[in-house]
């Protein structure tokens, strides 16, 4: 996403318009759900993809000629078993596709544009929200940050101030409000994975998490195993103590923790600051015996067996992984099922 957006700021600068092809709503077995966007210019499909197969070839070419009509608008597909064989699906479904003409003199869109982009370089909360009541006239909106807003044209996004937990704050959605009809989509969730230890499970895993779009951070107190020629792909890295983690960062309940430290002491460290901050997520890599020897030191803290079992111990989902290429393997895939659960 952070790429589309990114080629769709580079074109308009340079000139050239593009149409913006949006799932705003499916339902049966689609290959791709509501938010999957893909960018098409008189070149074709630049950026993105809502599927492949029919679905995607048959929007390219509605696309095309909304680059001649310059009219933005919406068109369903119903998908048959014999269109979809192609792409796997086992049965059809019904995809609703927003079709929205970008011009490069449009200087307001233009300028959300950029701020878009801005917001994925900075991890920033922010959402896409689009009027989309006269389909032929659509106005866009980008909400962000501490209840800041930004459109296209000013003052629409006022509409949904009254219910901003509705709205901003859970998946996909359309809703209406005062007799206008909106699609608000989550452009960046600001979800951090803190990785503590940087050895050589954390350096396989980094490229891995950084890959499906999560934001990493790592911290060891060894410098050679946390800086940026080690860890590239990271957002951070944080040589500091273990003890006082909350010195150098904040963890938030959006948040996913993976211990990884070089012994008992360093996971108990940073497990004891952990459970305290309640992140979404907290997953300790060791041997049972190492994990149940640091398990007796948080019950005795004082906290409860049921707080320590919400972690993940040990980390990853078990798929008899060996080497640390495939723990890292194992770990990725907990983190982005418990990332899609929790969406």
């Amino acid at each position: 996403m952070k790429d589309l957006f990114r080629i769709l700021r580079e074109n308009l600068e340079q000139g050239n318009e593009g149409v913006l092809v949006t799932i705003i709503a499916s339902s049966g077995s689609t290959p791709r759900g509501a938010g999957s966007r893909m960018l098409v210019t008189r070149e074709g499909i630049v950026c993105g993809t809502v599927g492949g197969g029919a679905v995607e070839h048959q929007a390219e070419m509605t696309a095309r000629k909304v680059l001649e009509t310059k009219n933005s608008h919406i068109k369903g597909f119903n998908l048959t078993r014999n269109q979809v064989a192609d792409i796997g699906m086992v049965c059809g479904g019904d995809v609703t596709v927003y079709f929205q003409y970008v011009s490069p003199e449009d200087r307001k869109t233009v300028a959300l544009v950029r701020k878009m982009e801005q917001a994925f370089q900075t991890d920033e909360d922010s959402w896409l929200v689009l009027d989309i009541t006269d389909e032929t006239c659509w106005k866009m909106g980008f909400y962000h940050g501490e209840d800041q807003m930004e459109d296209g044209e000013e003052g629409f996004l006022t509409l949904l101030r009254k219910q901003p937990e509705k709205v901003f704050g859970g998946n996909v959605l359309q809703i209406e409000a005062e007799g206008r009809k909106f699609y608000v989509e989550p452009l960046v969730r600001a979800e951090t994975v803190y990785i503590f230890g940087g050895g050589h499970v954390a350096q396989e895993l980094v490229p891995l998490l950084s890959h499906v779009g999560f934001s990493c951070v790592v911290m060891d107190d060894r410098k050679e195993f946390a800086n940026p020629e080690v860890f590239p792909d990271a957002r951070k890295t944080i040589v500091g103590d273990m003890e006082k983690i909350e010195e150098y960062l904040h963890i938030t309940h959006r948040d996913f923790v993976c211990i990884m430290t070089r012994g008992h002491q360093f996971d108990y460290y940073v497990q004891k600051q952990a459970l305290a901050a309640r992140p979404a997520y907290i997953g300790v890599m060791g041997s049972r015996n190492k994990i149940k020897v640091v398990t007796e030191k948080l019950l005795s803290d004082g906290f409860t067996r049921e707080e320590i079992e919400q972690c993940h111990m040990p980390i990853g989902t078990p798929i008899l992984a060996d080497t640390p290429a495939e723990i890292a393997v194992s770990i990725a895939g907990e983190l982005i099922r418990t990332r899609a659960e929790r969406r």
